[in-house]
């Protein structure tokens, strides 16, 4: 009886106390992770795991590395992504995001604290790189009222008290993301602070070995639900009926099934609202012999952002010879683009070279022609010529770095958009494309 309760308490009993990627096989754990789904996939396929207790220690190191290279006592991360990047924890992401009720500080001798919630301490407790856990850091209007500002002031104290067990007499402090009256309290005692938000992008924008591994597993799950919302999708939509959030739900139920964590955009139409581009999906009826676009924007597993886009053609009549030719055009646009990405390549040479859009498709142009991805879509951040600002962008594309390489073909007044996006990363020598997933037939005219 007793070994039946032992086997029944784990999430795979044919494992012992750890899971593949190194987490704890137990069923009742506070700690988030992939499913029995998205673990069985993985191995069919062959995919080698991460190791989340080496990933999260990577992290932290570069966190620490950054903060002594530009002389910082500390960084003070608010954003959700950031504290995720920091602890690998996370508490109610998306309301977090607007209600900013968590805190963590990272010292530049490596002390971690974070100010949770304080009705769920137990929520970072699995991750030893956390040496202190607080709370306090709430100070935003829904919460505090009129007594923000005294609210903000106390959280200042706290702070304060971490800088001088931890920093000595260094007073510079790094923030990413703050409520007015937490910077003005911060301000008047006595720190100096730091823009935090350059320090977290760039420290972000270089993946490590495991966190690679991690990417390539979250990839391969998501390609599972595109391939399942394809699926719902050519086989529903003739039936008649079926909406475009009929169609992007299946990508949610998807997800989530595997152990992702939501979806960042509402980005699906179809028929002619694919153009203009970003019209988010609705209630319209998807009907037959139609393009149906979508960009993923999705939070998988290991809160690993995939960040990919297909065209579709849905029916059994023929694309137009104009969606056909913009096809082609985008494939030229994002594979010239891929091409040049190496390390060592600066992002002007970027902006300023490469496939030019068609002069039809130019006014409806996306707003880049890549962009880093990693938690989130992040930096770097590659405009077009027309979106360059010297001084912006001047830097290098680095090994280890992973790019999202966008095509937005649109014709001006048109009624259809072709949208494609490919996520690559930067080798030694150039890139690999780790999005597998096809594009459709009869828009490449096969």
């Amino acid at each position: 009886m007793a070994d039946f309760y032992r086997e029944r308490r784990k999430i795979d009993p044919n494992r012992g106390d750890r899971l593949g990627d190194g987490t704890p096989n137990d069923n009742d754990r506070v700690e988030i992770g992939p499913t029995q789904l998205a673990f069985r996939e993985w191995e069919a396929a062959g995919l080698t795991l991460p190791n989340v207790e080496r990933m999260r220690h990577f992290r932290w190191q570069r966190l620490v590395k950054a903060l002594a290279a530009r002389d910082y006592g500390a960084i003070l991360l608010f954003d959700p992504l950031n504290i995720r990047y920091a602890t690998d924890t996370t508490n109610m992401q998306l309301w977090n995001a607007h209600n900013p009720f968590r805190a963590c500080m990272i010292c530049a001798d490596g002390h971690m604290v974070v100010w949770e919630y304080k009705n769920s301490p137990f929520l970072v407790t699995f991750n030893p790189l956390v040496k202190e856990l607080r709370h306090g850091a709430t100070f935003f209007y829904a919460c505090s009222g009129d007594r923000g500002e005294s609210d903000a002031a106390s959280f200042a104290r706290q702070v304060d008290e971490v800088m001088r067990a931890h920093a000595g007499t260094n007073r510079r402090l790094a923030v990413d993301k703050i409520q007015i009256h937490g910077l003005r309290a911060l301000e008047r005692a006595g720190f100096e602070v730091m823009e935090g938000e350059e320090l977290t992008e760039r420290t972000r924008a270089i993946k490590g070995p495991d966190e690679i591994l991690a990417m390539r597993c979250a990839h391969y799950a998501c390609e599972a639900a595109i391939a399942e919302m394809e699926a719902f999708t050519r086989a529903e939509v003739p039936k008649g009926g079926v909406s475009e959030d009929d169609i992007w739900s299946e990508l949610h139920k998807s997800n989530i099934r595997r152990g992702g964590e939501w979806i960042e955009t509402r980005l699906l139409s179809s028929g002619p609202r694919t153009n203009p581009w970003f019209q988010e999906c609705g209630p319209r009826i998807v009907q037959p012999d139609e393009i149906v676009a979508f960009d993923t924007d999705l939070i998988g597993c290991y809160g690993i952002c995939i960040d990919i886009s297909r065209t579709w053609w849905v029916g059994d009549g023929r694309p137009t010879n104009a969606m056909v030719s913009a096809m082609a055009h985008a494939l030229d646009h994002i594979r010239d683009h891929q091409a040049r990405l190496k390390p060592g390549v600066s992002i002007r040479e970027l902006v300023h070279g490469g496939h030019k859009l068609d002069d039809q498709y130019w006014k409806q142009k996306y707003s880049c022609k890549m962009h880093g991805v990693g938690l989130c879509d992040e930096w770097p951040y590659v405009p077009y010529a027309d979106g360059w600002q010297d001084g912006a962008f001047e830097h290098v594309i680095e090994e280890g770095m992973v790019l999202c390489v966008e095509a937005l073909v649109s014709p001006e007044g048109g009624d259809f958009s072709i949208k494609i996006e490919e996520q690559v990363l930067i080798t030694a020598n150039g890139c690999e494309n780790l999005t597998k997933y096809p594009f459709d037939a009869a828009l490449v005219g096969a």
